[in-house]
């Protein structure tokens, strides 16, 4: 079985990551939804998941985003991450939500609300998404200091929008097609 999960899609900045995940090992009895772990506890569930599993990355760009919208950013996401995992058209796929981005040519795939608390795999995909991403946001707030990534990873906070309004969008970093970001900067097109 395969469990996929996205991270970012809410963000105003920085990359979508879809992650497929296959167990190889026993998965830890204690892992949950990467929302309802501390950022200590997803590291340290980090470590013991990439001996459990396998996992496959799909990667998606700001541009990306802008350029196609959110909903085909994701089905772009989920074939990547499915094609890296190298998985067979006849595994069974279960994502985290309720509408399929799987290439329908996965004929056994299907949407559960909450599987990233619910189906292990899923939360392991859940988990993985989340501290990479996490890790990436870190990286580039030592590039941007200025803009905190490291505290708020890209999401619409107090602080983000506070530095949006003093410093404006990173070309590249902050998703221009999102109507609060345009909100924010006073242009409501």
């Amino acid at each position: 079985m395969i469990g996929i999960d996205e991270v970012g899609r809410g963000c105003w900045a920085g990359p979508l990551l879809v992650v497929s995940a296959r167990k190889i090992k026993p998965l830890p009895k204690e892992l949950k939804d990467s929302k309802l772990l501390s950022r200590t506890k997803r590291e340290a569930m980090f470590e013991k998941l990439i001996l459990s599993c396998q996992f496959g990355e799909g990667w998606v760009t700001v541009s990306e985003i802008d350029k196609l919208g959110l909903a085909e950013a994701l089905k772009r996401g989920v074939a990547r991450s499915l094609s890296e995992l190298d998985t067979e058209l006849n595994e069974q796929i279960i994502m985290d939500g309720s509408v399929n981005y799987a290439p329908v040519k996965f004929t056994k795939s299907k949407c559960i609300i909450n599987a990233d608390n619910s189906v292990p795999i899923v939360s392991a995909a859940s988990v993985y998404a989340k501290v990479l991403r996490d890790r990436y946001m870190t990286r580039l707030a030592r590039k941007y200091p200025k803009y905190r990534f490291e505290k708020h990873v890209g999401y619409g906070t107090s602080a983000h929008i506070s530095a949006l309004k003093h410093y404006g969008v990173i070309d590249g970093i902050h998703r221009k097609s999102y109507k609060p970001i345009r909100a924010v900067l006073g242009d409501n097109s």
